[in-house]
């Protein structure tokens, strides 16, 4: 297996209920490396240009005001088969149907409520690790 990079976000819901440094602790035991972490409080434009793939969906609006209504950390995590590993960690979107220990079901409330965001596949992560970082803002691997 090989060593890959997720991108990863700590949701407005999960920064609002001050548990970043819990969600944190957790990526960290489960043996990321985080190669960049930013705290920040996206644009409205931002939110837009990172969700346009969703852009026609009705619930596009909604999840700009959402991800636009307080800060969010943002985070590149390293680690033997990060995207596959995040997304377990993580749980399932809907934090009721989670597996128990996994992020969504300690600190998500909803599905629209969920406390993260993580790379669906390789290439996503590429991307979507790009719109937030430049090359040289991500630390180099160990």
């Amino acid at each position: 297996m090989a060593i890959e990079r997720t991108f990863c976000i700590i949701k407005p819901d999960a920064v609002e209920k001050k548990t970043t440094g819990a969600i944190l602790a957790k990526i960290e035991a489960a043996g990321f490396t985080i190669r960049a972490l930013k705290y920040v409080h996206m644009s409205r434009e931002t939110a837009e240009g990172f969700y346009a793939i969703h852009k026609a969906r009705p619930f596009f609006g909604e999840l700009c005001e959402f991800m636009t209504r307080s800060p969010v950390v943002i985070a590149v995590l390293e680690k033997e088969s990060a995207v596959a590993a995040w997304r377990t960690l993580m749980g399932a979107t809907d934090p009721a149907k989670a597996e128990p220990d996994t992020i969504r079901k300690l600190f998500g409330a909803s599905v629209g409520e969920n406390a993260t965001h993580g790379s669906d596949s390789l290439e996503n992560a590429k991307i979507e690790i790009a719109y937030f970082f430049a090359g040289s803002k991500v630390a180099p691997s160990a």
